[in-house]
């Protein structure tokens, strides 16, 4: 199989360390800053990168996030509509990424592309579906929801081998296993062809896609119904009237 010719130029690394976030100070890592000099790809992710919520942010199957910058100019649009939005959108790390990107998004990536990112390789492991958090970072209550519906969502790699990088390092396409998962198809089965039967059966066996995404496919199929995504989106326990 014909692997496409994928070679961009790494525009920015990021990190950030856990810190009081939002109206009720909880812990996060969403605020990453620009890093320079070479840094270590471990299978945990980017050396020094914190998350505040272990359980739902980091580890191997979400070792290092990759946000195209390639969406910015939409979201100001869009967003220069919205009363009391941050200007968070005027460098890169808005989204909470360690990698910023032009000329690659959820229409170019697939589930399980490998990529030579520096020396390390990594994997394409799941989209990501975004939480109340992004709500807060950028001061409009709707951003997580515009988020999820604009399926401008970035991505997810798992570390395959270890190694280092730094800034204008290549990020190299070396191998495309399912060229018929795109993160675009992925994502419009999650959130919009929703029971889609035959798509979620196929989706619970891609085996490089992250388990708990396999795991929501199998449940659909089983229940015939989408999973409750409000207190992802919100911060709000359906039916509560305070962030759960």
């Amino acid at each position: 199989m014909t692997v496409p010719d994928i070679d961009i130029a790494i525009d920015a690394l990021l990190a950030g360390k856990v810190r009081p976030f939002g109206p009720k100070g909880v812990p996060s890592g969403i605020d990453k800053q620009l890093q320079d000099g070479s840094l270590r790809v471990t299978t945990l992710g980017l050396a020094g990168d914190e998350q505040g919520d272990p359980r739902h942010h980091g580890g191997p199957e979400k070792a290092v996030h990759h946000y195209p910058r390639d969406h910015y100019p939409a979201w100001a649009a869009e967003l220069a509509r919205e009363d009391g939005v941050t200007d968070v959108l005027s460098r890169p790390g808005a989204f909470g990424e360690n990698l910023s990107t032009r000329g690659l998004t959820e229409a170019d990536v697939c589930i399980g592309d490998q990529f030579r990112l520096g020396s390390a390789l990594v994997e394409v492991s799941q989209a990501r579906q975004p939480c109340w958090k992004l709500n807060h970072r950028f001061g409009y209550a709707g951003m997580s929801r515009a988020v999820q519906q604009s399926q401008r969502t970035g991505w997810y790699y798992r570390v395959i081998e270890e190694g280092e990088v730094r800034a204008g390092d290549r990020l190299v396409l070396a191998a495309r296993p399912y060229p018929q998962w795109s993160l675009q198809r992925l994502l419009h089965v999650l959130y919009v062809d929703r029971l889609n039967h035959a798509a979620l059966a196929e989706m619970a066996e891609l085996a490089p896609l992250a388990e708990s995404w396999r795991k929501l496919a199998r449940e659909r199929v089983a229940r015939r119904e989408v999973e409750d995504m409000e207190k992802r989106l919100t911060g709000v326990i359906p039916g509560s009237l305070s962030p759960g």
